[in-house]
């Protein structure tokens, strides 16, 4: 088990001999707007990348990551497994200028991944190439009942006390929810009932 996925580009820039590296992860640190973030993987994350020399200071770099990232279900929060299965390809351009790696887009509209350290971290690449992959939004079941939104109570695992104030078939649609009732209390205009407006 590997902390970081690094690949060692160090013999390749010198002799264009390829390169090679793999190892499982069960996470992924990257920085992004400035924040580190972490991606959860509920297993180990089995990768493998090979590195070919191009010519000059370009290479080209393939292989493949399987992980099954750990996402939340968009009602209720619970932990969601999506497994995915990712095929790695992306030009490589040195540039000892370069602090930390970086994706451009260069003129044929490809993306390419310029870095300025041989010892060269992928696990920039890697969580970009996984967020790419990832679907917008998961649920943990179909009928997921998602939180209740007064209290948060889990509904999958049964009413709350604010469902119970108010049964269903007393909220009318053109009326909004019964006043007195825990979920009008909570509702964002209810400081607006008592509102003092100035007459003209």
């Amino acid at each position: 088990m590997t902390d970081s996925p690094h690949i060692h580009l160090g013999s390749l820039l010198r002799t264009s001999a390829d390169a090679h590296a793999e190892g499982e992860l069960d996470h992924l640190s990257y920085e992004q707007g400035g924040q580190q973030q972490t991606l959860r993987f509920a297993e180990p994350a089995p990768y493998e990348v090979d590195v070919n020399a191009l010519g000059g200071q370009e290479m080209y770099l393939q292989g493949h990551f399987e992980p099954t990232l750990v996402m939340d279900c968009a009602r209720c929060l619970r932990d969601v497994e999506v497994p995915l299965e990712l095929k790695l390809g992306t030009l490589l351009r040195y540039d000892p200028a370069v602090d930390a790696p970086y994706l451009e887009e260069a003129d044929t509209g490809e993306e390419v991944l310029v870095f300025g350290d041989p010892d060269l971290d992928l696990s920039a690449y890697l969580a970009e190439t996984t967020l790419l992959a990832a679907p917008l939004s998961v649920l943990h079941a179909p009928d997921c009942k998602g939180l209740c939104q007064v209290c948060g109570h889990d509904l999958n695992e049964g009413q709350c006390e604010h469902m119970a104030q108010v049964p269903v078939e007393e909220i009318d649609d053109e009326l909004g929810t019964p006043e007195g009732s825990a979920h009008a209390r909570q509702t964002p205009f209810a400081a607006l009932r008592d509102l003092q407006l100035p007459e003209d």
